[in-house]
């Protein structure tokens, strides 16, 4: 009776253990979902063309490639980092992707395989680079990302002649245009990467162990988290991410600048964490809740253009948003 009682009385704890964090996940993800239905029916209602499929589709493609750099920011911001470096990481890969691709004119499947190996590469050495600066070195995150940032886009500027490099492959062009049923491959891309993203932060160790350091770096090492190696990863997968919506980006456009590729794509990612409820001090925030932030800026930016908003005040009509999704968390967290 007793071993019963033992039984019964853990599978309650467990069962209010999962309802507690099932419970917290959707306050973090009532607010930007709650915020996306409102924006997407007041721009149905104030704008007919807005409405059509077409143009919604056009959005998700748009802010597919800022986006999947986003998801990769969840990670380092919930850690308690930031990275500042993804959007000129993102110009550096794809130059490098195109370059490569064009050393192999012979065979086209192989280059593309090149060019795509170059810029994870890239992102690879891009993101071990912060993250070994940060977690052995103990250097401020925004520091060193804010110094690789101007590396990065120098490097860039510097292999690209500070100019475009476009791809001799036709093949990589009609990779830009693939569609599965319908929807453009960035954004299969995009819900991929999230669905991928959402189940290892909340469904394996390394989930939490990045919430556990960004919550308290010092009550991690107690408990035999290695804090230096999450740290490290976590600036990794952003890199990795950035390098990706490189390779989509490039086989969109056929080609790269050096100048303006990624340009801002770090502060658009950021702000879509932010708007997505993750925390600036790291320790919680959701996947899930970061793609709601990436739509609530794609979102924002088309329909100030359909409402003939001068694109010299769109940047104000974001930073506001960004300001009231920061109050309100805020307010949730007093």
């Amino acid at each position: 009776m007793h071993s019963r009682s033992i039984v019964s009385n853990f599978v309650i704890f467990s069962n209010l253990s999962f309802i507690k964090e099932n419970r917290r996940l959707f306050s973090i993800l009532t607010g930007p979902y709650a915020a996306l239905v409102v924006l997407l029916t007041i721009c149905c209602i104030s704008s007919e063309p807005f409405r059509d499929v077409t143009n919604l589709l056009n959005i998700i493609r748009q802010v597919s490639f800022s986006g999947i750099i986003a998801l990769g920011m969840t990670f380092v911001i919930i850690g308690g980092g930031i990275d500042l470096a993804v959007g000129s990481l993102m110009a550096l890969s794809g130059v490098f992707a195109i370059m490569t691709m064009n050393m192999i004119p012979g065979n086209e499947v192989l280059a593309i395989i090149a060019g795509i190996g170059a810029a994870l590469a890239t992102g690879l050495v891009g993101g071990s680079l912060n993250g070994l600066m940060i977690s052995l070195g103990k250097i401020p995150p925004f520091i060193v990302t804010l110094g690789t940032l101007s590396i990065f886009r120098s490097l860039a500027l510097y292999f690209a002649d500070a100019g475009l490099v476009s791809s001799k492959i036709g093949l990589f062009a009609k990779v830009g245009s693939l569609a599965i049923c319908g929807i453009p491959l960035p954004v299969v891309s995009l819900f991929v990467l999230t669905i991928l993203f959402a189940i290892l932060l909340t469904k394996t160790s390394y989930g939490r162990y990045v919430c556990a350091l960004g919550s308290s770096e010092q009550v991690s090492k107690f408990a035999g988290i290695n804090t230096a190696m999450v740290k490290f990863s976590t600036y990794v997968i952003a890199s990795i991410c950035s390098s990706i919506s490189a390779i989509l980006f490039a086989s969109r456009l056929n080609g790269v600048s050096s100048t303006s590729a990624g340009t801002a794509y770090e502060l658009d990612a950021i702000a879509a964490v932010i708007i997505g409820g993750t925390a600036m001090s790291g320790g919680k925030g959701s996947i899930w809740g970061t793609l709601a932030g990436i739509f609530i800026l794609g979102i924002v930016s088309n329909i100030l253009d359909m409402w003939g908003v001068s694109v010299n005040l769109q940047g104000a009509v974001k930073g506001l948003v960004i300001i009231i999704a920061v109050l309100i968390q805020k307010k949730e967290r007093n």
